[in-house]
């Protein structure tokens, strides 16, 4: 277990094996500046912008997706076994990943918060079932898989009225006596939804993806996903979605996610024009203002300040698949100013963010209609070994 926040380099650390190394990894400068910067040598990410010095098993599973993009499997398997060692209590069939780690107050290295995040839950099944696929590595497909059950077992219920839906934790998010369950839009993208029906078809995924659907829909009636939602039942047994009780109906840092997954969508699944055209409000608004605002107000439209430089990253995907070409390549200049200039010092979420939007926009991975990811480096490596 990690006990001091010192954060190393990986650069040289993981040469990759013969069936690896079709790829350099030193092809993708963001994310070699993003591992010398938040990336311990140990595997753990390390957020430096909060006073604890956190890791949550968001920064793990994320960093996971971009290793398997950049073809660093024993990157990957640190990542993971850190992650399991040290969020799972090195057992994940006996418990999901607590979501945050860092330093206690005592001063001491541990968990500060058991409660797993669904999202991650969701990005690390992913990370591995895809990792099982092309570096042929079975024990990942048992161990997603054995994530995947308990998913469904802890963070997956049936709201009364709507049907299957994907809680963002298993403890915090459920109110009996008010008839209430908060709920999180930027947790559910559609391509790992797909992907999950496909390895487990008798499981929940495919009601869940279509309920993704209706819920981005009835939560964004400007056309702006909020950040939190919530469903409720009202006493004549009827529910619906209403403003987050604790956050209202504010859409901003996370919310930012929901535009990039929907921009990720393959043009061919059968809900990404939907999906996209009930999220138009934002393309407009960078299209109109130039940026991403910072914060929206789902409810009647109104924006306030300038979003990030990951907000602009995040939102190339839906500006390429929605044709607003203009748009586009102003986002993408904004980018390139900032987000690739190693000595702008971004945060950690620009730099996540630039990762998914940058990494999809330049086709080091896409995703197809199936949910299965297409690598870059996967066909060339097919390429070299047909030669």
């Amino acid at each position: 277990m990690t006990l001091a926040p010192l954060v190393l380099s990986l650069g040289s650390a993981f040469a990759a094996p013969p069936q690896a190394a079709c790829v350099s990894s030193a092809e993708w400068p963001l994310w070699e500046t993003f591992n010398e910067r938040f990336a311990q040598e140990d595997g753990r990410i390390v957020d430096f912008s909060v006073p604890q010095m956190h890791s949550t098993s968001e920064g793990q599973s994320y960093a996971m997706f971009f290793a398997l993009v950049a073809n660093q499997p024993e990157r990957f398997e640190r990542l993971w076994r850190w992650t399991v060692s040290n969020l799972a209590g090195g057992n994940i069939a006996a418990r999901l990943p607590a979501w945050q780690w860092g330093q206690r107050k005592d001063g001491s290295w541990g968990v500060l918060d058991n409660n797993p995040a669904s999202d991650a839950d969701l990005w690390l099944a992913y990370a591995l079932l895809e990792a099982a696929r092309v570096w042929k590595k079975p024990v990942y497909e048992t161990e997603a898989r054995t994530l995947l059950a308990r998913v469904v077992q802890d963070e997956i219920v049936d709201l009364p009225g709507f049907g299957k839906m994907l809680l963002p934790g298993p403890a915090g998010f459920v109110f009996p006596d008010q008839k209430l369950w908060r709920l999180n839009p930027s947790y559910l993208p559609l391509p790992l939804l797909r992907r999950f029906a496909q390895v487990d078809p008798k499981g929940p995924w495919q009601a869940l993806a279509q309920n993704t659907v209706r819920l981005l829909g009835d939560t964004a009636p400007r056309g702006y996903a909020p950040d939190w939602t919530a469903w409720r039942v009202a006493e004549n047994g009827k529910g619906s979605f209403v403003a987050d009780p604790q956050l209202g109906d504010v859409g901003s840092y996370d919310a930012i996610r929901t535009y990039l997954w929907a921009g990720m969508t393959p043009t061919n699944d059968p809900a990404a024009n939907t999906v996209r055209r009930q999220l138009g409000g934002m393309a407009q608004a960078v299209e109109m203002a130039e940026f991403a605002p910072e914060k929206v107000q789902t409810s009647t439209g109104s924006v306030q300040g300038v979003g990030p430089i990951g907000f602009s990253a995040a939102m190339l995907p839906y500006l390429l698949t929605d044709g607003r070409s203009a748009a586009l390549q102003l986002q993408q200049k904004r980018v390139q100013a900032r987000l690739l200039d190693p000595a702008a010092r971004l945060p950690y979420y620009d730099h996540v963010l630039g990762l998914f939007g940058t990494g999809w926009i330049e086709k080091r991975y896409q995703f197809l209609p199936s949910g299965r990811l297409q690598l870059r480096w996967e066909k060339a490596c097919t390429t070299a070994t047909k030669r």
